[in-house]
């Protein structure tokens, strides 16, 4: 079941029009990074202080039906936003292209964080770069099917 509440768009104009574009093509345009060819997927989670609704798009790192959700911040000293808000509230609605799936969050550590880390780079090879330029580990959720 999707999600229900109050949207808030992103206060950055390149988001909310990715946002955009991608829901009102059904999930047909707007599914690459700015103009790097590179897929995304688009992740709608529950705000932790307000619970409204924010869509981000994420770079798309699948695997066997998983997803893993990359709190990089382009190697910013904070975590986005959004990984706040998945530690409150776990259970988001993914968009990969016209597919919408219920799944559900969870933090990685250890050898699984290692595994998928290594996945997200090879999605996505600048990871590595933010990775190297901050002193916080990045964290790495794996967002799973609802059972």
């Amino acid at each position: 079941m999707p999600l229900e509440g109050e949207y808030q768009p992103s206060p950055m104009q390149w988001i909310r029009e990715q946002v955009e574009l991608y829901e009102s093509s059904g999930g047909t345009q707007g599914t690459t990074l700015r103009d790097t060819g590179l897929p995304v997927v688009m992740v709608t989670v529950r705000g932790a202080r307000s619970g409204r609704l924010h869509k981000v798009p994420l770079m798309r790192v699948e695997h066997g039906g998983c997803y893993a959700a990359v709190a990089s911040k382009g190697g910013f000293p904070r975590h986005p936003d959004w990984y706040f808000n998945l530690r409150a509230h776990p259970e988001v609605d993914l968009q990969d292209g016209p597919a919408l799936r219920a799944m559900t969050a969870r933090e990685l550590a250890g050898e699984e964080r290692a595994r998928w880390w290594e996945r997200a780079v090879a999605a996505y090879p600048p990871y590595a770069e933010y990775q190297a330029k901050t002193a916080r580990v990045i964290p790495v959720f794996l967002l799973e099917p609802e059972r």
